[in-house]
C-alpha cells in the first residue's frame, strides 16, 4: 500500500513538473536569418518610436500575443520583434 501510494505521487509530482515547464513558443515561418544585413536592421533595445522614425511606418503591425506581450512589425526587407515597446530582434523575410 504504502508502495502504491509513493508511485501515485512521484508521477503526480513529475506530471506537475512537466506542465511548470512548458512556455508559449514564437514560431518563425518563412523567416531567413541573414547576417550580412544585420546592419540594415534594427538592433535589440531600440524603442517602437525609434523604430518607426528611422524605418518608416511597417508595412503591416501584427497584434500582440503571450505574456510577456510580443508584437511584430512587417517591413518590405525585413521583421522586427518586440517585447512590450523594445526591440529583441529583427531578421531579413524571405521575398516571395
Amino acid at each position: 500500500m504504502a508502495k502504491r501510494i509513493a508511485t501515485t505521487l512521484a508521477v503526480g509530482l513529475l506530471t506537475v513538473g512537466a506542465a511548470a515547464a512548458q512556455a508559449d513558443v514564437l514560431l518563425l515561418d518563412g523567416i531567413e536569418i541573414d547576417q550580412p544585413s544585420a546592419a540594415e536592421r534594427p538592433k535589440a533595445g531600440t524603442s517602437m518610436d525609434r523604430v518607426e522614425s528611422t524605418y518608416g511606418a511597417p508595412s503591416q503591425k501584427h497584434a500582440a500575443v503571450g505574456n510577456p506581450p510580443i508584437t511584430r512589425w512587417d517591413y518590405p526587407g525585413f521583421s522586427v520583434y518586440f517585447e512590450h515597446d523594445k526591440v529583441v530582434h529583427a531578421v531579413a523575410r524571405h521575398s516571395s
